[in-house]
């Protein structure tokens, strides 16, 4: 019978930890470039403009919630 051994270095030192919380704060400030894009562009439309495209004006908050965090936001 044979057997397979690995291992794998994991680096828990502080860089690593610094290197994940600039990974997070990309992330988030990605995600609120997004948000607020969203909200800028759709506010600029104006209300004809919305109806168009099936959007009421009080949802465009909620749009852009889900155009940067997905819709199974929690």
């Amino acid at each position: 019978m044979a057997y397979i051994n690995s291992t794998r270095a994991v680096d828990f030192g502080i860089f690593h930890r610094l290197n994940a919380m600039v990974g997070v704060v990309r992330t988030a400030l990605k995600r609120r470039s997004i948000f607020l894009q969203t909200v800028r562009e759709l506010q600029n439309l104006d209300n004809r403009e919305l109806a168009d495209i099936g959007i009421n004006r009080t949802d465009i908050h909620s749009i852009a919630m889900d155009a940067a965090f997905g819709p199974n936001r929690k």
